[in-house]
């Protein structure tokens, strides 16, 4: 009855629908995963210490690099359960899901080995100076060096439960680490807590990523009669098929990610030659524009699966719907939105630290950074339709557009040209041309996709003439 269910919403449930089933709690995950984000900002940022608030955005590429490994297993692994699912593949889903879980914990424990190993060349890297050194290697050492395994085991866990159309469990099990992180953070960050600072927000990312992954262990368990995501060691393979399947769109997902840590950590050492309050202030201001742009993203990964189920079925039309609803909606709130940062950026960088040199900062920063934000919409959909239809190829190719061809150099060019405040204005600026080449790409993606249909079609009505 429940895999009835899951096929319905594939093929039968209207768009709107359908897209708004899996969409809103992705939506909400992701959501709450800044929030949660946030959180360690701005409790830490309730100290008044530029410091240690510095910490907290120079460990940020760090962190931001688990998703190079979610991305690898978790974005590969989904993408191949969901169009075997299209196939009724049913070995190839249990297979794939089992690869991108071991595989998984194996790379978050070589992240952590790897990067408590040669920590001091890392910290000089991020930009760390000797007066933020100490903060900063305290935050890693709870989310880094005994944290990255559980923290890249819940996402990807999240993405395979997704896979199969249980978008709501996916959430909830990314949810409630976010949530306990939120709890948790005034505890151990805040003077009448443990007062541990940036070392203690690290702490309870730690404790709140293990609880998320104790989640989706018993969440697996209970219905491990009725879902698709097997993890058991039997169905581990190294099987061409598997690997290559998962690979080929997980690893053009990994180098994405790992070009947007290189795009980071070049805008941190950028602004850190400035001093530790622009480096406070563009770490806030990276937050708050991280919420929109994670519903955004939240959007276009709630309705991969529903893409892929039906680019592997071969219903082309009702890929194209789904793509185009997602779209005009995304496109919608986040022009909204940038309205309202640009409008309230003083008040909202306040919210954040109440200190007129940092909010000064801020505010000029967010007032660029949000100027991209309605033409983000097409960027994350465009990649996203590649990964969902095993394109990882198109995919790779758009992310070193994005980053190596448009946004590092805009760094370096608009920093020269207007000192620290130009930095803001380079995701602008590359957005502005990718959205236009990503709705050129997806045209041409339909066009062909159809011609190939039409072209099916034919064959088969003359054969049956034939016949």
């Amino acid at each position: 009855m429940e895999d009835q269910q899951k096929t319905a919403l594939f093929e039968q449930t209207p768009i709107p629908t359908a897209v708004m089933k899996l969409a809103i709690p992705t939506i909400l995950s992701s959501l709450v995963m800044v929030l949660y984000n946030l959180a360690d900002t701005y409790f830490v940022g309730m100290l008044n210490n530029p410091i240690e608030n510095a910490a907290v955005t120079l460990a940020a590429p760090v962190l931001l690099a688990f998703n190079a490994v979610n991305n690898l297993f978790g974005v590969g692994s989904s993408s191949m359960m969901s169009r075997a699912l299209g196939r009724k593949d049913f070995e190839t889903v249990h297979r794939s899901s089992a690869f991108g879980f071991y595989c998984s914990v194996f790379f978050g424990l070589m992240f952590s080995l790897l990067f408590t190993l040669f920590q001091p060349q890392l910290l000089i890297l991020l930009g760390a100076t000797e007066e933020t050194a100490g903060a900063t290697a305290g935050y890693l050492l709870w989310t880094v060096s005994f944290g990255a395994a559980p923290a890249i085991l819940n996402v990807v866990m999240a993405y395979l439960v997704r896979a199969e159309g249980s978008s709501l469990h996916a959430s909830i099990g990314t949810m409630s680490g976010c949530f306990l992180n939120i709890l948790l953070d005034p505890i151990f960050v805040l003077p009448w807590g443990f007062n541990m600072g940036a070392e203690g927000a690290g702490l309870a990312t730690f404790i709140s990523n293990c609880v998320a992954c104790i989640y989706f262990f018993i969440y697996l368990f209970c219905k491990r009669r009725t879902t698709n995501v097997n993890i058991n060691p039997r169905m581990f393979c190294l099987k061409r098929e598997i690997v290559a399947g998962v690979c080929i769109v997980g690893i053009p997902a990994s180098i994405q990610n790992l070009l947007n840590v290189t795009g980071m950590t070049v805008l941190n050492n950028f602004t850190a030659a400035f001093g530790s309050d622009p480096v406070a202030a563009m770490g806030i201001t990276q937050k708050i524009n991280q919420v929109p742009m994670y519903i955004a993203m939240g959007l276009s990964q709630g309705i991969m699966p529903l893409v892929s189920y039906n680019y592997a079925s071969g219903d082309t039309q009702r890929m194209k719907k789904t793509i185009t609803f997602s779209a005009k909606i995304s496109l919608s709130f986040l022009a909204v939105v940038a309205i309202a940062y640009y409008i309230g950026a003083d008040p909202v960088v306040r919210m954040f630290m109440d200190n007129d040199v940092i909010v000064e900062y801020g505010t000029k920063f967010l007032r660029g950074f949000c100027l991209g934000l309605p033409f983000l919409c097409m960027d994350f959909l465009a990649v996203g339709v590649y990964q969902a239809t095993g394109m990882g190829k198109e995919a790779f190719l758009f992310a070193v557009f994005r980053k190596i061809i448009l946004e590092i150099p805009a760094l370096f060019i608009l920093n020269w040209l207007f000192p620290l405040y130009g930095l803001a204005y380079a995701q602008f600026v590359t957005e502005l041309i990718l959205s236009t080449a990503a709705v050129l790409v997806l045209f041409r993606m339909f066009r062909r996709l159809e011609s190939a249909n039409s072209q099916k079609s034919e064959e088969v009505q003359s054969e049956t003439k034939g016949n």
